[in-house]
């Protein structure tokens, strides 16, 4: 098979969706794989090692796309990539599509195949979310902590405090694999945390193996009002696999909060879990609304692209590799897994969830 590896446009994406030692991988199996010049510079890979590793390197992202028969990218194509995917090429990457409609009509159009990370499933995990969500998690906790600073407008707070001083309370809505990653590094710089969540056995969990400092709770809007009042930092991580997240938080629930607390939104990239949440991007990362500041960056693990492309590539290469092994179809056929993650084939929703937001 042909692999395309485009580099990406989005506003300060620095991934690129496989390392020199995937793309060697696949080499090894017999494919073919294109590289767009510098794709892989700003996560710390040379063109030179991608040639090293087996590849070639073409100077356009529209030869890219023209040749390869499986495009692998990190985030979901932008306006200006529409028009250069192709009837029946595979598209494999994360793409969200239940809080972009005008992306989801764009492909469908396009006629090609849309295998989305985000919709994977394995043992009733999402493993191609996973390191992301690993990486947002922990971002997540140090992006609100810089925010806090009252130079950055939040209420002028140390997160972890110091002997004396009380430290910053952290709510953490979800408990999955987002919010259990910001807990612990909330945790250990020493904040206050309490993760709330609708499962009582994923709060029984959570209790056993979090540090002292971190409470559970059952999330409901009545508990959660109850909380914000002493709460400085909220974390947004909910995930609805395919759907859009729920508003948690309204923007009449925001006078609960301190004025110059932070809100970071890790859903956004699914419609976000608070009512007042809009994209943002790392150039220009909060606003404020009523006196809270609101981090939504859709790419959180872009500001470290060494260690996510790392990490990325650790989760796709094994499935990459049976796709152009076998094909889309056959690979289909055959590992339920990657049947999960087709959201869009030849221009028809395919995935329950996601035909569901538009009916």
């Amino acid at each position: 098979m042909i692999i395309g590896l485009p580099k990406e446009i989005k506003n300060n994406e620095n991934r690129v969706a496989l390392t020199p030692s995937g793309v060697f991988s696949l080499v090894k199996h017999g494919h073919t794989v294109y590289v767009e010049t510098s794709a892989g510079i700003n996560s710390g890979f040379t063109d030179e090692a991608y040639v090293s590793a087996g590849a070639s390197i073409l100077s356009t992202a529209h030869e890219v796309f023209n040749i390869a028969e499986m495009i692998m990218k990190v985030k979901e194509p932008i306006e200006q990539e529409y028009e250069l995917i192709r009837a029946g090429q595979l598209v494999f990457t994360y793409f969200h599509f239940a809080s972009d409609e005008k992306l989801t009509r764009a492909m469908m159009k396009s006629g090609a195949v849309c295998l989305a990370y985000e919709t994977v499933e394995a043992d009733h995990a999402l493993p191609l979310l996973i390191p992301m969500s690993e990486v947002a998690g922990r971002m997540s906790i140090q992006q609100g902590a810089k925010y806090l600073e009252r130079p950055m407008g939040g209420k002028g707070i140390l997160l972890g405090g110091v002997p004396g001083v009380n430290p910053a309370h952290v709510l953490i809505l979800g408990g999955g694999i987002v919010g259990t990653h910001a807990a612990w590094m909330a945790a250990g710089l020493g904040a206050h945390v309490t993760i709330a969540d609708i499962s009582l056995p994923r709060l029984r969990q959570l209790n056993e193996i979090m540090p002292a400092n971190v409470d559970t709770m059952m999330s409901s809007q009545y508990n959660i009002e109850e909380i914000l009042p002493r709460t400085d930092l909220v974390i947004g991580a909910v995930l609805i696999p395919g759907a859009k997240a729920p508003h948690l938080i309204t923007r009449e629930m925001l006078k609960l909060l301190p004025r110059g607390a932070v809100l970071v939104d890790v859903a956004i990239d699914q419609g976000g879990c608070f009512e007042t949440s809009k994209p943002t991007t790392h150039a220009n990362p909060v606003y404020e609304v009523d006196g809270i500041l609101h981090y939504c960056v859709a790419n959180i693990p872009g500001a470290v692209p060494y260690t996510s492309t790392l990490a990325l590539t650790n989760a796709t290469l094994p499935y990459a590799l049976k796709l152009a092994d076998m094909g889309w179809e056959k690979a289909c056929e055959l590992n339920e897994d990657l049947r999960k993650g087709l959201n869009i084939v030849k221009g028809e929703i395919v995935h329950p969830a996601v035909a569901e937001c538009f009916e």
